[in-house]
Order: C-alpha cells, then sequence, then structure tokens
C-alpha cells in the first residue's frame, strides 16, 4: 500500500474512533462509566474532567457510583453532573455520589435512535470527503509525477475500497448501538 492509501486509512480510522467515543456517550438504559467521559469539573477554578477527580464503577446494571478522590470535590461533582445534558440527578451520602439510570421512555429511546442514526451519517460524510480529498490528491500527484493511468486507477479504487470498508463498519455500529438502544 503506498502511502496515500495509508494516510487515507489513518484517517478514516481516526473518523471510526470518533464515532466509537460519540456512540459510548449516548446513554441508553444500561448504566456505563463512559457515560460521564465528557463531563467537566470547575474544581480549584480550573476545569477538571471528573475520571481525574473520582472512581466510577458500576455496582448494578442502571447505577453508577462516584468515588471522588477528595471528599471536598463531591458538591462541585454534583453541579457539573446536573448543569449536563444527561438528565440524571445526582444522590450524595457519605462522600459518595450515586446515579440511579431510570429506564428511558419508547418516546425517548426513539430520540436516541434519531441521534444515533444522525452521528452515523455524519461519520459517513467525513469518510467520504477523506475520500475526496484523497482521490484530489492521487490526481495531482498523478500529473505532477507522471504516473500511468492504470496506477492513478488502481490508487482510486484502493481508496474506494477503503471507504467501502470503513462504511460497513459505520453499519455495523449503528446497528448494534440501534438494539442496544431500543432493548428494555
Amino acid at each position: 500500500m503506498d502511502e496515500i492509501a495509508r494516510a487515507t486509512e489513518e484517517k478514516m480510522k481516526k473518523s471510526l474512533e470518533a464515532l466509537k467515543k460519540d456512540f459510548a456517550s449516548i446513554r441508553t438504559g444500561r448504566a456505563s462509566p463512559s457515560l460521564l467521559d465528557h463531563i467537566n469539573v470547575e474544581y480549584y477554578g480550573a476545569s477538571t474532567p471528573l475520571k481525574q477527580l473520582a472512581n466510577v464503577s458500576v455496582p448494578e446494571p442502571r447505577l453508577l457510583v462516584i468515588q471522588p478522590y477528595d471528599k471536598n470535590s463531591t458538591k462541585d461533582i454534583e453541579k457539573a453532573i446536573q448543569k449536563s445534558d444527561l438528565g440524571l440527578n445526582p444522590n450524595s451520602e457519605g462522600g459518595v455520589i450515586r446515579l440511579n439510570m431510570p429506564q428511558p421512555t419508547q418516546e425517548r429511546r426513539n430520540e436516541l435512535v434519531k441521534i444515533v442514526k444522525r452521528e452515523a451519517e455524519n461519520s459517513k460524510i467525513a469518510l467520504r470527503n477523506i475520500r475526496k480529498d484523497f482521490i484530489t490528491e492521487v490526481k495531482a500527484r498523478s500529473e505532477s509525477e507522471k504516473w500511468s493511468e492504470d496506477r492513478k486507477k488502481n490508487e482510486e479504487v484502493e481508496i474506494q475500497n477503503l471507504t467501502n470498508k470503513y462504511i460497513a463498519e459505520i453499519e455495523k455500529l449503528l446497528a448494534a448501538k440501534e438494539s442496544e438502544v431500543m432493548s428494555i
């Protein structure tokens, strides 16, 4: 594989990893520590990621337990969770914060599926843009380096095959996340 195809695949992998992170932060009916990955806590005047301030565990399928390393940060963590878009109410007792995950309604699950589909479509668009950029680069390099028509065509086909491969991966991730959201 030449350098253009390698660079294309690298960018496509990064796009797929970004989608996986986005999917992990979408709340389903099941508790997952990754739901809190995007939460930053105002701690001593600095915005600090929650995972640097506390240990997050899942003792039950619908419960997250947050144990702050510094008991004084409990109130700040609670405020950050309440301000987040998760819609969860933290319960604090003895320096430990509990987050009960309510069962989402059918309407909420349908909304989440729409969000998941939109994220997947945005990732597909990103892959197509990556493909477009690298095919443009192939054309420019084939002109400047006097590539044969066959080599140029092979590069374009290879980039298209990579695009198809990663779009298929997105479809698999979408199907898995959709079934996870819709399961009760």
